[in-house]
């Protein structure tokens, strides 16, 4: 590696955290819970099958932004699907508040990895720029577990799809991230665990790309060819900081 790299891209799921258990039951109680905040609200739903309509909705929905990399967001899902039921011009503030009670349930199966915090902090401690670039339905969600988590203060921004439209491997959400430095792509790290999306997307704009793949379910695709493949983030600081030594 020739160039000397300034910041680095982080992903989240399965980057900096991990989920803790399958996720179709977390789904489930997360419908049921969100379904129980509209018929509070006295939105016109079947209380005990609409959970199981928004997810249908939702599978739809995550097949099809993974084809064409556009991100309408589970609340524009949540206010079409309502809509057809009859449901229109429902008060944004009610279904925040019923996405609210969903994400309240998936959240609890997200886990920090252990070494994330470490690695985050001698990064920064080091003067690297970090950024968090995330394909995720829902931009208060993300924002929300990584409050959770408390690492919101290595950041200097938070990019998620939900927020400006694209999901990754496309080219823009990218851009859109390096807009946010003053540095050229050769000087700027990705770390991801999707060889299809973190690795592909910023590849063939000159970022450097660093796949880790101790969560990641694929394990080949197409000519993706990270730049270097990591077991661990506690990794990540040797392929950048001379020890004193050197």
């Amino acid at each position: 590696m020739n160039q000397i790299i300034q910041a680095i891209l982080f992903d989240l799921g399965d980057t900096l955290m991990y989920s803790t258990t399958p996720w179709p039951p977390v789904f489930e109680r997360a419908g049921r819970k969100l379904a129980n905040a509209l018929c509070a609200s006295d939105i016109d739903i079947d209380c005990d099958t609409f959970h199981i309509e928004f997810r249908q909705r939702l599978d739809k929905y995550y097949t099809d932004r993974e084809r064409n990399l556009v991100e309408t967001s589970t609340l524009t899902i949540l206010q079409e699907l309502l809509a057809e039921k009859g449901n229109r011009d429902v008060p944004e503030i009610q279904l925040r508040a019923g996405l609210d009670e969903f994400y309240a349930v998936t959240q609890q199966n997200w886990i920090m990895e252990n070494d994330a915090v470490p690695t985050l902090e001698t990064l920064q401690n080091h003067g690297f720029h970090i950024g968090l670039v995330s394909n995720a339905g829902d931009n208060r969600d993300v924002i929300q577990l990584v409050e959770k988590f408390g690492i919101e203060h290595y950041f200097d921004f938070i990019l998620t799809s939900a927020a400006c439209g694209y999901r990754k491997p496309h080219p823009r959400i990218f851009e859109m991230a390096l807009e946010n430095w003053g540095y050229l792509p050769d000087e700027i790290a990705m770390v991801g665990d999707r060889l299809d999306a973190d690795i592909s997307g910023a590849r063939p704009l000159g970022i450097y790309t660093i796949w880790i793949r101790r969560r990641t379910k694929i394990h080949s695709w197409l000519n993706a060819n990270p730049d270097v493949t990591i077991d661990g983030l506690g990794e990540i600081p040797r392929l950048f900081i001379n020890s004193p030594e050197e």
